[in-house]
């Protein structure tokens, strides 16, 4: 992380207590549940990350300050070259309005950031993600911290040992993130999340 988006300095957190989403216990609230089924975004993964990264840093009404700087972002464009950093991508009418981008190790998902700037936008793109990586075989989905806005999926906030016991389990295994189809649609993705693993 950066202290500023103008901040070139980068340094590690390693918190005490970390958020994360449990695959098997996902919360979708109804109203949103029908939202995804009427697919009002068109959900792309890994078409423009630069430009979800871009849209994460910038400053907005409800947070002035971002932590994402210069360095950062072209640290996460390298692991997308590489094929280890990823985005989801909601379009609506052929502009990018809202997503996420994270980092994929073994069967771990990181979720660095979010953004939205259509109503759901980046709820959609999580429960997007989260059925991705149910699908895939994933074992960890770490939301970093623990927010009003992830508690509603049932992310919840574990010590550093039980995420340490958690990450070394899905380091160990291969998650597949192509499993689901690039364009699943909202039922589909409503599907994938209740089936049990």
């Amino acid at each position: 992380m950066a202290d500023a988006r103008e901040d070139e300095r980068i340094f590690l957190i390693d918190p005490e207590r970390r958020g994360v989403q449990p695959l098997d216990r996902i919360h979708i609230p109804r109203r949103l549940a029908r939202t995804i089924r009427s697919n009002p975004f068109q959900v792309r993964i890994d078409t423009a990350f630069a430009a979800v990264v871009e849209a994460c840093a910038a400053p907005g009404p409800d947070r002035p300050e971002t932590w994402i700087n210069t360095p950062i972002q072209a640290m996460y464009e390298e692991l997308f070259k590489r094929g280890q950093a990823h985005s989801v991508e909601c379009w609506l009418e052929g502009e990018l309005v809202g997503g996420l981008y994270g980092v994929s190790l073994g069967a771990a998902f990181f979720g660095e950031s979010m953004f939205s700037r259509a109503r759901d936008a980046s709820k959609i793109a999580l429960v997007h993600l989260a059925a991705r990586l149910k699908t895939g075989g994933y074992h960890l989905l770490d939301v970093q911290f623990l927010t009003e806005h992830l508690k509603q999926f049932g992310c919840e906030d574990i010590p550093k040992p039980e995420y340490q016991r958690r990450l070394a389990a899905a380091l160990a295994r291969q998650g597949d993130y192509y499993r689901l189809p690039a364009y699943a649609e909202g039922q589909a993705v409503l599907q994938a999340i209740s089936q049990t693993s």
